[in-house]
């Protein structure tokens, strides 16, 4: 009996110090799975499978980047007790807020169609059903989602565990690849090899989701973090970005050690996980198409969350997540990627470029009013931007700003 009582205290303790650890895990993983969509997972499966571990690097510099303006982005949402559109209609005046809205919301209702259409092919090729019928059954239990009372909650909790699915399936998709740790190493020593460019440019602008990162301050605001949880939220925000980029290592490692020896090179994330089956037999590909679900289910529902909010809240309809105009317009999202996906089979190239468009406008701009807000004295008091942040601000600045300038080239020369 007494041996039982000593112990109690120490595992109560640790039992504690796990739920805390879990509680704090909310916003900035909401962010990583909306950003690590099927479109992340396929460029990284694509570079991997050319370029082998050589660009790895570019993926480590571009999460960082992430990384700061996110922890920028949580830093306001503690600091403001208004939302950051709203900061911006107060700083710069209506038609910048109601711009940031618009521009997030037409941004991941262009992309929407590739998050649908990838959740339907996950579950299609592991039932061996029809992937029109998994859209749209999807698309309904996502849409029923958004009805529950506590959405906040239910997104966190879905969130963190489409996470833990994604990270153990990719994690044993690594393990069975059995990749070379000298080459693995080789891969974040800079190099840009012949004919990459394109592929780096558009990794960056995948993973380096600026939409994303703005959108941690509302799920600050919805969780309730105030200046005391400081230091827990910052920690939680570098936890959640890093996982971003270690799930997209893995799969660019993946991509690398299957793909490359074979001369294989994919145009989709799920042509990857067939990839595996001659090898490894058909578990293989299931485990890698349940990661592949959790990617483009989290980022299904998250990318609509953000647009529908984001929207609402330059209408000057609110932003909280039990709004009814917030759940209209998040809904909109859903329903109108989830048709585009089944009419078209993906996003329309011209859909496509329309976004990049809007991105050319809208991403430079909100990463100028992030380090604007950042250092605002009177918003921001003790948690206004340091020097160095702001030189790495900055250097993240540059980089939004020649993707721009690529795109457009791109579109109209």
């Amino acid at each position: 009996m007494e041996s039982g009582i000593n112990q109690s205290p120490a595992t109560s303790q640790e039992v504690q110090v796990k739920k805390s650890f879990l509680s704090q895990l909310g916003p900035a993983l909401i962010t990583s799975a909306l950003v690590l969509g099927p479109g992340s997972l396929t460029l990284s499966s694509k570079i991997g499978a050319i370029y082998g571990m050589q660009l790895i690097w570019i993926l480590v510099i571009v999460v960082f980047f992430m990384m700061m303006y996110t922890e920028m982005s949580t830093r306001i949402g503690m600091a403001s007790k208004e939302s950051f559109i709203q900061v911006m209609k107060t700083k710069w005046g209506k038609p910048a807020s109601l711009l940031i809205g618009l521009g997030a919301f037409l941004v991941t209702a262009s992309f929407q169609a590739g998050n649908a259409l990838g959740s339907g092919l996950a579950v299609s090729a592991i039932t061996g059903s029809s992937p029109t019928f998994w859209i749209l059954a999807i698309t309904i239990l996502g849409m029923g989602l958004v009805f529950a009372k506590n959405f906040y909650n239910i997104l966190e909790k879905l969130m963190l565990g489409l996470v833990m699915i994604m990270l153990v399936s990719f994690v044993i998709t690594l393990i069975l690849t059995k990749p070379s740790l000298t080459d693995v190493l080789s891969g974040f020593a800079p190099a840009i090899p012949d004919g990459s460019l394109p592929l780096i440019i558009a990794l960056t602008a995948t993973s380096f989701s600026i939409v994303g990162a703005v959108y941690q301050s509302y799920l600050i605001q919805e969780k309730g973090w105030t200046l005391q949880q400081n230091h827990s939220s910052v920690k939680e925000t570098y936890w959640g970005i890093f996982i971003l980029g270690f799930i997209s290592m893995m799969i660019m490692i993946c991509a690398a050690a299957i793909l490359k020896p074979k001369g294989i090179v994919v145009n989709s994330v799920s042509e990857m996980g067939m990839a595996l089956e001659p090898l490894y037999g058909n578990w293989a590909t299931i485990v890698f198409m349940v990661g592949l679900f959790g990617a483009s289910f989290s980022s299904q529902v998250g990318n609509a969350t953000i647009g529908g909010s984001m929207l609402a809240d330059g209408l000057g309809l609110g932003s909280k997540l039990s709004s009814k105009s917030v759940k209209g317009l998040i809904l909109l999202v859903m329903a109108f990627g989830s048709l585009i996906g089944i009419i078209f089979g993906g996003a329309p190239i011209n859909m496509i470029i329309f976004a990049q468009a809007i991105t050319i406008v809208i991403v430079p701009f909100i990463a100028i009013a992030i380090l604007v807000v950042a250092n605002d004295e009177k918003i921001m008091g003790s948690l206004k931007n340091t020097l160095w942040k702001n030189i790495v601000g900055t250097a993240g600045l540059i980089v939004l700003i020649l993707l721009a300038v690529n795109n457009i080239i791109n579109i109209f020369f």
